[in-house]
């Protein structure tokens, strides 16, 4: 048999090889542009209005809405993100036939509408299709009704599709949720809808539900029509990109109280009240600090496994990355009425705080972020001996608990398996932070000299 000259083994494994590289980046730009839709880069440069489809369709629905009072506001991320783009450079918004923002090459424009402001609705839809338009209405359960006594049923419309030519306006229907914030909801398609009717994928809004802050609007001239938009632009975009949301499991809850019965007991009952308000406070206070925080521990157990605090926790338990530390959080709550506790640790390693109010205590963990896992320490005051508590890496959601808008790890199964083990659906009232945590390992232990800054008891 021939021997095969090496060299030319060497050039076919290159040309392969270069082949297969060629195809990885052709297949990971069809498909990131596929997924994501336009991006901003595609809004560079000016367009003639007379000749732009989608400045037309935009002038077209802008008006049937108008002659119906509904007051939209412009949430297009592409088009808010080249205006917040062109403002730090102090540039106009588009005058005489110069289209800078609505001309430019894309298949949506996004507007937001709050629900009760929904109003002749079936008048619109039928004045659209005379202008020429299709449109689809997409509904879904009633998020606001749901409870321990379960889901009323009801289906409220959230998206809705109006398409002229090769254009589509996209409204999403937000509506005012109890924790004082405004909520969309997911773009799900019913089995017998058009799956064809616009690429979906391209959609900026939809993809899973998301919560908001109420915006502040102002009117703004773009491309020569009257818009109103959020009057901090880049506060809004900034609120797109952390927007996801993650409803309580109620279903999950009523079963867990059908083997678990609630404590309805006057202390229990006590508890939960003060609890609800040290949470609210503590929210209030990092909010002002612009300190992100989340559900931590036996707080976020509570809201995953029963949507409640576990009422013989006798604490609240709150997460916060230790890059978001701030110098003076102790003060800001000191100010608000909540003492300091105790401080153990440092900045650089396992700060935990823990503040008082009403006989309840307000835990704060610090977490670490290495390269695969994520972390946060305890202290035991009589050794210093030092825990470490290991977490997969993780992302945050908001979520509605007790009133309030606040964030929960997204993957809360993992983060709580993590801290609980498998078992976390079986309540656990003797719990020992030291051995307990299925997470839970040795960390060394504080040089005595230390003692007085990483063990402060108040």
């Amino acid at each position: 048999m021939p021997r095969i000259n090496k060299t030319i083994i060497l050039i076919l494994l290159t040309v392969i090889s270069s082949i297969f590289l060629l195809f990885q980046l052709y297949y990971y730009k069809e498909y990131f542009s596929s997924k994501n839709g336009e991006d901003i880069s595609d809004f560079k440069g000016s367009y003639s209005m007379e000749e732009s489809v989608h400045w037309k369709v935009v002038k077209k629905f802008l008006g049937l809405v108008s002659v119906h009072n509904i007051p939209l506001y412009l949430i297009d991320p592409l088009v808010l993100g080249r205006m917040n783009e062109n403002s730090r450079h102090e540039e106009s918004t588009g005058s005489g036939l110069n289209c800078k923002y609505l001309c430019a090459p894309r298949e949506f424009t996004t507007f937001a509408l709050l629900d009760k402001f929904w109003k002749n609705e079936v008048l619109l839809k039928k004045e659209a299709e005379e202008e020429g338009f299709q449109w689809m209405e997409l509904s879904g359960k009633d998020p606001r009704l749901a409870g321990m006594d379960g889901l009323s049923g009801t289906e409220i419309p959230l998206h809705y599709i109006f398409k002229l030519q090769n254009h589509a306006i996209h409204l999403v229907v937000f509506y005012e949720r109890s924790g004082n914030f405004l909520w969309h909801g997911q773009l799900r398609l019913k089995q017998n809808a058009d799956k064809k009717f616009v690429h979906f994928r391209k959609l900026h809004f939809g993809r899973y539900p998301g919560a908001y802050n109420r915006p502040e609007l102002h009117l703004a001239s773009i491309d020569g029509l009257e818009i109103h938009v959020p009057k901090e632009i880049a506060n809004f975009l900034e609120e797109f990109s952390h927007s996801r949301f993650v409803e309580c499991r109620y279903k999950e809850a009523r079963m867990f109280y059908q083997v678990y019965p609630e404590d309805t007991s006057q202390d229990a009952m006590e508890f939960k009240k003060k609890a609800k308000d040290l949470l609210h406070r503590a929210a209030e206070v990092l909010n002002r600090q612009e300190v992100p925080f989340w559900l931590s521990s036996g707080t976020c157990l509570g809201w995953f496994r029963q949507c409640n605090i576990i009422p013989y926790s006798k604490d609240v338990d709150l997460g916060i990355l230790i890059k978001d530390y701030k110098v003076d959080i102790v003060t800001a709550f000191q100010r608000a009425g909540l003492p300091l506790k105790h401080k153990f640790g440092k900045e650089d390693d396992s700060l935990e705080l823990s503040f008082q109010s009403a006989g309840v205590k307000l835990d704060v963990f610090f977490f670490y972020e290495e390269a695969d896992y994520m972390w946060n320490g305890g202290t035991q005051v009589k050794t210093g001996k030092k825990f470490k508590y290991i977490f997969p890496k993780f992302t945050l959601c908001w979520t509605e608990f007790l009133e309030l808008k606040v964030r929960v790890p997204c993957k809360t199964l993992s983060y709580v398996e993590a801290n609980y083990g498998k078992n976390w659906e079986i309540p656990v009232t003797s719990w020992d932070w030291k051995s307990s945590p299925a997470n839970v390992q040795e960390n060394g232990i504080w040089p005595i000299g230390d003692w007085g800054e990483v063990i402060q008891v108040h």
